[in-house]
């Protein structure tokens, strides 16, 4: 009997020690993919506060300016006004905002976006999948697509309402 449970707490000891060694490999030395300046943009599909689908591929012929947010982050909060203004601004000469929000909830995301005016699409990223498959780290990260899809420049940090309008310029078809 002795014997036995000490068989049976060896088998559970391995395979704890199994599942914490393959946590560590996984984490710190397999190599995260992480999107860089030339890539294509990796396509995603997305829906938005009303529940429309919005997928990057459909944008392609536009320059797209990508923002990842968050309603908690500072710096997101004050570049969200500059946005807003050079959108309405590049609408209609072929540059498109998608602002994508790192997985809150949709009342939160709702409030914010009503108390800012936001006319362009704020679509949600609810288990972390677009943020990750960009390697997006910290907020709020932007990232320039071009009319073919492509990676054109990543800016992480806020950015004055100038900025915004020389990025826009910078992926205009």
């Amino acid at each position: 009997m002795k014997k036995n449970r000490l068989v049976i707490r060896t088998i559970i000891l391995l395979l704890l020690a199994s599942a914490l060694g393959y946590t560590l490999y996984s984490n710190f030395f397999v190599s995260k993919e992480k999107v860089n300046v030339g890539d294509m943009a990796p396509d995603f599909v997305l829906s938005d506060l009303n529940g429309e689908k919005h997928r990057l591929s459909d944008y392609r012929g536009q320059g797209v300016f990508l923002n990842f947010w968050g309603t908690w982050c500072k710096p997101c909060e004050k570049e969200m006004p500059y946005m807003e203004n050079q959108y309405n601004v590049y609408k209609d000469q072929g540059v498109q905002i998608i602002a994508v929000n790192v997985g809150e909830p949709l009342l939160s995301v709702s409030k914010f976006v009503d108390s800012y005016g936001l006319t362009f699409p704020v679509v949600i990223d609810k288990g972390d999948q677009v943020l990750n498959a960009y390697g997006i780290d910290p907020l709020p990260t932007t990232l320039l697509i071009d009319k073919d899809g492509r990676v054109v420049e990543i800016i992480t940090g806020s950015m004055t309402e100038r900025m915004v309008m020389d990025k826009m310029e910078l992926i205009k078809p």
